[in-house]
């Protein structure tokens, strides 16, 4: 039979260890939550970045829809003109559609992030406005001739 003093002995390192792996056990776990926000708020910054790319693209081809109509009058045919501006000014109005859909369908819910998110009002207002901004080209790329120099 084991000695007392042993058994008291063993008793104290296996309590040790046990409370050093309930200590472990405790920080691994805060680390995974603390992974999980990160990944969270990555995920946030990728949409914002995703958002970013589908206004710029959006206003790249505004730009370009214009321009053409603006700088292509004494080079190729007007009706070249008018279906290459249209399709560009219609291209744009996509993206700022596409991009509002998005942001705000971005699919399975991710954790909640520990970031703030731009607010979807604002993604919706701005973007209506920018493809106000393509309706009202597409009607003057139409109707209105050509931009004054």
């Amino acid at each position: 039979m084991a000695q007392p003093a042993t058994v008291a002995k063993n008793t104290q390192k296996l309590a040790a260890t046990a409370a050093s792996m309930e200590n472990s056990t405790g920080r691994m776990e805060d680390s995974a939550d603390r992974r999980t926000e990160l990944a969270a708020d990555r995920t946030v910054f990728a949409a914002e970045r995703t958002y970013a790319a589908w206004v710029r693209t959006g206003l790249f081809a505004l730009a370009s829809g214009v321009g053409a109509k603006a700088t292509l009058s004494t080079i190729v045919p007007d009706w070249l003109i008018l279906i290459n501006s249209t399709l560009l000014v219609l291209f744009s109005a996509f993206c700022f559609f596409a991009a509002v859909w998005r942001s705000l369908n971005p699919g399975p819910p991710p954790p909640p992030p520990t970031v703030p998110r731009i607010p979807s009002l604002l993604l919706l207002t701005v973007n209506t406005l920018l493809a106000l901004v393509s309706v009202a080209a597409l009607i003057h790329i139409w109707f209105g001739g050509s931009f004054p120099h």
